[in-house]
């Protein structure tokens, strides 16, 4: 047990210092976990690993004692262009000039008795980042862009009232870290905090929420999982309060979600996810470009324009021995970016909606298993409509995300 102590406090400290940005269902991750990945992010009805409460605490009481740990590579491919300006801004802007980001994860679970198991999972809920070099004379000076990083630690308790159902809550503890650069044509003209709005280094935030869970066999062979995690109402980030709404507000979204997974055949199991985040309710995140007048940093001034979304997953799992499981799945997510959002958004373009994954996972020994997975995200273009204001010299702003994810996790059972 004291291995496995200085082991999650090994991973905890490496996601809090390289816990990067990541966009796929908006600014979430598709998937929890680099065997979820590799099915297109299933997992409210079908647990895994260890990291398993991250989707839905009750499978922490169908997981065997075990840990996990991964690495995920991501890379991304953003930028914008911008068209139709009298201010002499048009052009091509390439974001990239971080291109890899790299996210750790750890999961422990183990079983207290035969109805009760605890675990703990630690991970990257998810995150955004953009960086142009050569600036966006339409936001300022210098290098532009944000970085924004959220890493969830959440300990997990599960309970088995009989074999076919299993019922769990996790607390989630969210860290997260922002900077953002090149924006001082905003400060002090448009913000009620001058000062606050850009190039102020990396400020921190934190926040409590909860997640609760429900898996159980509803039919011979098919599972049905609920899940719900609450909002999280996070600290502010008081370096930027000139620049998010509510005085440097940033809450991380209620979300919820149903699941099932059918053993479809002796070696076959498919599963399905329908999840819902509610970008919509945070009001930095929401609130529209329409209320610049209020000033950047007010309780109703403006935000990045994100809607509410809709993801849709399928995921296929294959045994084709004892030792190798193969995986393939789909992810659709609804855009939260509207067109006429899309001036902002060209420090947040998280776009893409259409995810293709691979996975498999071969025992290794008696105890072990290695797992892979690759995502692509398809290329997404935003095209603006009447995006920048007149003030801001009219014309659109057109943006852009692609994004390819590679995986490899190791767990073993004790």
């Amino acid at each position: 047990m004291h291995a496995v102590r200085r082991q999650l406090a090994a991973i905890i400290v490496a996601n809090a210092v390289c816990a990067s940005s990541y966009a796929t269902d908006g600014y979430f991750q598709h998937g929890y976990g680099v065997k979820p990945q590799g099915a297109g992010g299933v997992g409210i009805a079908l647990p895994q690993d260890a990291l398993a409460a991250a989707a839905n605490p009750a499978g922490t009481a169908q997981v065997d004692d075990r840990a996990d740990v991964g690495l995920t590579w991501f890379v991304p491919d953003r930028g914008a262009d911008i068209t139709g300006s009298g201010a002499q801004v048009n052009g091509s802007y390439d974001g990239n000039g971080k291109k890899n980001f790299f996210l750790p994860e750890f999961g422990f679970s183990r079983h207290l008795a035969h109805d009760l198991a605890a675990g703990v999972a630690v991970y990257g809920n998810g995150g955004m980042n953009t960086v142009y070099e050569s600036g966006i004379p339409l936001f300022g000076h210098g290098t532009a862009g944000v970085n924004l990083e959220q890493l969830f630690v959440s300990p997990s308790l599960a309970w088995k009232p009989n074999e076919n159902h299993s019922v769990g809550a996790a607390v989630n503890f969210a860290y997260q870290r922002f900077e953002a650069k090149g924006l001082q044509n905003f400060d002090p003209g448009f913000t009620t905090s001058p000062g606050n709005v850009t190039n102020n280094g990396t400020d921190t935030s934190t926040g409590w929420g909860l997640r609760l869970g429900w898996i159980g066999r509803v039919l011979q062979d098919l599972d049905l999982g609920l899940t719900w995690s609450s909002k999280i109402h996070a600290t502010k980030f008081d370096k930027y309060k000139g620049l998010f709404a509510d005085a440097g507000g940033f809450d991380i979204p209620e979300n919820y979600g149903i699941g099932l997974a059918w053993a479809a055949a002796p070696a076959v199991t498919l599963a399905a996810d329908v999840e819902r985040i509610r970008y919509g309710e945070v009001r930095s995140i929401a609130r529209t470009l329409a209320s610049i007048a209020n000033g950047l940093g007010a309780a109703d001034g403006p935000g990045f324009g994100w809607k509410d979304v809709t993801v849709f997953k399928l995921g296929a799992l294959y045994r084709l021995d004892e030792r190798v499981t193969l995986r393939v799945g789909y992810n659709h997510s609804g855009q939260p970016i509207p067109a006429d959002q899309t001036l902002f958004n060209i420090l947040a373009p998280g776009v893409v909606q259409d995810h293709f994954s691979l996975g498999g996972t071969v025992k290794v020994g008696a105890s072990g298993e290695l797992s892979v997975a690759y995502t692509h995200a398809f290329k997404k273009t935003v095209s603006g409509s009447n995006s920048i204001p007149p003030g801001f010299g009219g014309g659109n702003a057109n943006i852009h995300l692609e994004e390819n994810v590679f995986g490899l996790a190791y767990g073993w059972m004790y």
